[in-house]
């Protein structure tokens, strides 16, 4: 395994705290930089991994292909989902953090793939923040999920992802027996202040009651 994807990674600022390592995965046409950010305060000192995906759609990167929006290219999605999953444990290997203890925190395309890696490769992720994503694909069979915690941001006018498309998500990952939460705002497609805020509640009450 190699560390074949252009990425950021930042220490953990406090090695006693043992906090888990973020897994940061931009939108379309961000990069390894977009969400450094946000994670250093959605939890502050943890160590933060920030690839950048290896697909350029007209120019912009994306982690996997789409045939159009909405529409994506399912056996890319399942090569590009192994290779970000293997990615994960090379870069564990390389800069000396807890492959168990790795928790994603994606946007639209970022938590698409995510939201794959945790339906296809189901101990690669401990839990995740999936910023307006879809449903990727549907497996079967389903992984059992069961103690996996997932946090689901939705804009009721988001122009890109309908509602029944967000529910669909949640009623999937729920049948696998995740513990699935899911704030709605009032936004279109982008990340709103009430998102993040409470993005963060949950993620704080999850590790705290995990005793992370």
């Amino acid at each position: 395994m190699t560390l074949d994807y252009i990425h950021r990674f930042v220490p953990a600022r406090n090695q006693g705290e043992q906090l888990p390592t973020l897994l940061l995965l931009h939108g379309t046409g961000g990069n390894e930089e977009d969400l450094l950010g946000l994670g250093s305060q959605l939890l502050p000192g943890a160590a933060l991994l920030s690839p950048r995906g290896k697909i350029l759609e007209n120019g912009m990167p994306r982690f996997f292909r789409r045939l159009a929006e909405g529409v994506f290219d399912v056996e890319d999605l399942q090569q590009r989902t192994e290779e970000l999953a293997d990615f994960i444990l090379a870069a564990s290997q390389e800069y000396h953090f807890d492959p168990a203890r790795v928790i994603a925190a994606g946007f639209s395309n970022g938590a698409n793939i995510a939201a794959s890696m945790m339906l296809l490769r189901p101990d690669a992720l401990y839990a995740a923040v999936l910023y307006h994503p879809m449903v990727p694909l549907i497996p079967d069979p389903l992984p059992d999920l069961t103690g996996v915690d997932i946090f689901i941001t939705a804009g009721r006018n988001d122009p890109l992802i309908p509602v029944p498309e967000t529910e669909r998500l949640e009623q999937l990952l729920q049948q696998t027996g995740a513990t699935v939460e899911t704030h709605w705002s009032e936004s279109g497609h982008s990340l709103s202040n009430s998102e993040f805020r409470s993005s963060k509640e949950w993620l704080e009450r999850v590790l705290s009651a995990k005793k992370m």
